[in-house]
């Protein structure tokens, strides 16, 4: 019987083992629920159109059921820790799940290791670091501080419940940022007026935002004020800007929001260019639609 080498068939054993391990590993995160719920939304809004190129991002804050899930899948050595330029105490030491800055919606379904990554905020709520994903040296999407903000601000105003923040390039409310005034009432008005369902699904109006650079600590802080008050934002000439408790929701409010402000656009359209309506919900059927539903209406908008 030949003699055999049992210290090098232990390593190659290993070798195999960890390479078997790795594997399943990786394509463990990816199964895990939250990561699957992201990806889907990620192709859900490039299907709508809404993601040219590498248009719009989207962030969830992790829940502690997910951090411990996936903490065994977490680099072995965290990368360095980046400034944020913004400060959020409230959420410091919270685990975020992120596309990547200049990576393509289309791309994250077939690659989320490449396209996306969790990142964590430090104890000061001032910085973050990748510990999984964005992979080769990408970074997470250049407008996380505007998300991370914001996700401070919506978390307090619904008690910890709204974990998702959404942006995307929606063509129908750029539209409507060059034709009504950027004020929160006139786009509120209008969108509200242009399906039944629109007041039910964000009774609380839309903010909006005059046209800003994107990605800063200027647009991050209009923003966060704004989210004080409404679940969508309106970015002029840049899109929507939505948060949510969970993926369905939170694409469900941005969808509904665009389709108002698309059939907005349509409906000028085919009436001359004016806005005086042959037909129109009016404010008593608004509110009275709110009645029915048990739903506050922003009654600043109404009346």
């Amino acid at each position: 019987m030949a003699n055999v080498d049992f210290d090098s068939f232990k390593e190659v054993a290993k070798d195999v083992l960890d390479g078997a391990t790795a594997g399943v590993k990786g394509f463990a995160i990816e199964r895990m629920p939250f990561v699957k719920g992201f990806c889907r939304m990620c192709d859900d809004g490039w299907l709508q159109g809404w993601h040219e190129r590498n248009g719009g991002n989207l962030t969830y804050r992790m829940t502690d059921e997910d951090i411990n899930a996936a903490r065994p899948f977490f680099d072995a050595e965290p990368r360095e820790w980046v400034s944020m330029g913004v400060t959020g105490e409230s959420l410091a030491g919270s685990y975020f799940l992120s596309t990547g800055s200049g990576k393509y919606m289309r791309n994250v379904a077939d690659d989320p290791a490449h396209n996306i990554g969790i990142v964590e905020v430090n104890e000061a709520g001032d910085a973050y670091r990748i510990v999984w994903g964005l992979l080769d040296a990408a970074k997470p999407t250049s407008e996380f501080p505007s998300h991370y903000m914001n996700h401070c601000v919506a978390a307090e105003r619904t008690n910890g419940a709204n974990r998702v923040i959404y942006h995307a390039h929606t063509p129908g409310i750029i539209e409507m940022s060059f034709i009504v005034p950027l004020t929160d009432h006139d786009f509120t008005r209008r969108l509200w007026q242009m399906m039944t369902e629109c007041v039910v699904v964000f009774p609380a109006g839309v903010g909006v935002v005059p046209w800003m650079v994107p990605g800063g600590a200027a647009i991050a802080e209009a923003s966060s004020e704004l989210m004080k008050t409404y679940d969508t934002i309106v970015w002029a000439h840049h899109g929507l800007f939505a948060a949510g408790p969970d993926f369905d929701t939170t694409f469900g409010l941005m969808h509904t929001v665009e389709k108002a402000a698309s059939l907005y656009v349509a409906a000028r359209v085919a009436n001359g260019g004016s806005e005086d309506w042959l037909n129109k919900i009016e404010d008593k059927g608004l509110i009275d639609t709110c009645h029915d539903f048990n739903i506050a209406i922003n009654e600043s908008f109404v009346g």
